[in-house]
């Protein structure tokens, strides 16, 4: 095919951070991977994402949109951004989770208002928690410009499980 692109994507070993995330609080999980010392889920490798903040409660990502992102209209496809608003959710969750508790998504409801491409420049998104109770919690997640104009809001419920307890 003329015009061909391509892209190589190396990622670490799922296994390792599968395995710590069950020792370790939320947070000191989320600050490991972005520390370089546990590997990242692969799709992080894929997608690009980045970690900018890690707080109690709250994680900002950044993404830096790319043509390999595009659905067939030439703009981000949805499901990058719904990707990028439930990780957001999903970690800022973790991040206050203590040691044998796990987020799981149950449900996510993503609201878009601008279409992004490489044109809109790096999005970050920010993830922050609304509710926790013992085994559920609401989170929140906005997708941003440098700017601070939102392209994105997201809404999620996840469950809280403790595996083996």
């Amino acid at each position: 095919m003329e015009n061909e692109r391509s892209r190589t994507i190396v990622w670490g070993d799922p296994a390792l951070s599968a395995a710590a995330a069950r020792t370790l609080t939320g947070k000191a999980f989320l600050e490991q991977m972005r520390d370089g010392l546990l590997p990242p889920p692969p799709f992080v490798s894929s997608i690009g994402l980045q970690f900018i903040e890690i707080g109690e409660g709250r994680i900002v990502f950044s993404l830096e949109p790319r043509e390999d992102h595009y659905n067939g209209i030439g703009i981000l496809h949805g499901g990058v951004t719904a990707t990028l608003c439930d990780s957001a959710a999903g970690c800022a969750v973790t991040s206050i989770t203590q040691p044998g508790e796990i987020a799981v998504t149950l449900d996510l409801a993503v609201r878009y208002f601008r279409p992004i491409s490489a044109a809109t420049g790096t999005v970050r998104c920010e993830g922050t928690v609304i509710n926790r109770s013992r085994n559920y919690a609401t989170a929140e997640a906005r997708v941003l410009d440098a700017n601070d104009k939102i392209y994105a809001h997201a809404t999620s419920t996840l469950a809280i499980t403790r595996p083996g307890a």
